[in-house]
């Protein structure tokens, strides 16, 4: 890649990116006056994680009144569940890391970073995007992921592995402006390994609130998914139909996704790293609601050992 990449404001070829834009007339009446990457670097481009085909990304001229903002603002959901889980959860943050306040700070960053990509639809905007649920992932990942699921030459060292965590983050989100395709597979293999995880304890758990908790959040992420898939791939029937709008149901959904899957991941976590306590599940605003946003709170009691 060429150091042009840098520059913040170029930004993507219209050819492919947009959802029915046909021509490259159709882009340069959107594009800034700065130059576009050229077609060979939006190859390595297009092997992102970020949904460059969906009805989303259109010229902004072809979108329809207050689509583009109700794309930006979907994110609103990250600026309010982030600080709001970190009041919520602060007494069993306090107990258990407090690195996990940088987890719900990059929570939160995501949503700004992911506003920011969609207002812009810039490569800069993309790869901060991606970068921030990388490192979203990551932090989940080396705080919470069991002893017993680390690689055999760490031993159950918890520092060495968060450390080897740190470098293969730092050293994915170098090479990712050089070959942006490395972040996709960064964060898939991140967000499978997790899943597995998920699966197995799934298995092995006796507490209904976890699987009550495990059930739910897959439901939710198979809604999320079914609208990012079929924005995607069903792209001219939603213009058809002028339905502009299930990018944004993919963005509220998932942000309750990571929610439940921080609490799943903080429970399966407190049955071997806190044995002797006992997580209670919440709901916010109240526990009697059908739905709500988990979190977790110290119970009063000591489990016997």
């Amino acid at each position: 890649m060429s150091d042009s990449l840098w520059i913040p404001e170029w930004r993507l070829p219209g050819s492919g990116w947009f959802c029915n834009s046909g021509t490259q007339a159709a882009w340069e009446r959107v594009s800034s006056p700065l130059p576009t990457l050229s077609q060979e670097q939006w190859v390595e481009v297009r092997g992102g994680t970020q949904d460059q085909d969906g009805v989303s990304h259109r010229p902004k001229e072809e979108n329809g009144p207050g689509e583009e903002q109700t794309w930006q603002f979907s994110n609103v959901t990250f600026f309010i569940f982030g600080p709001l889980m970190t009041f919520l959860m602060r007494p069993y943050i306090q107990q258990r890391s407090r690195y996990l306040y940088v987890l719900f700070v990059l929570f939160t960053v995501t949503g700004l970073f992911s506003m920011y990509f969609h207002m812009t639809l810039s490569f800069l905007g993309q790869m901060l995007d991606e970068i921030a649920i990388l490192w979203l992932l990551a932090s989940g990942y080396s705080i919470w992921l069991p002893r017993c699921y680390f690689p055999a030459f760490l031993g159950q060292n918890r520092s060495r592995y968060s450390s080897l965590i740190i470098i293969i983050s730092l050293v994915s989100t170098f090479l990712s402006f050089l070959r942006p395709t490395i972040n996709a597979y960064a964060l898939n293999a991140i967000g499978l390994h997790i899943i597995y995880i998920v699966v197995q304890e799934y298995k092995k758990t006796k507490n209904k609130e976890l699987q009550h908790l495990i059930e739910v959040s897959t439901v939710i992420w198979a809604l999320a998914f079914t609208s990012w898939i079929s924005d995607r791939l069903l792209c001219s029937f939603w213009q058809w139909i002028n339905f502009s709008y299930l990018h944004s149901i993919w963005h509220v959904l998932i942000s309750f996704t990571f929610p439940y899957g921080m609490v799943i991941l903080a429970l399966v976590d407190s049955e071997y790293e806190m044995p002797n306590k006992t997580l209670k599940v919440r709901y916010w605003p109240r526990d009697t609601w059908p739905m709500g946003l988990p979190y977790v709170e110290m119970g009063d009691d000591h489990k016997s050992c």
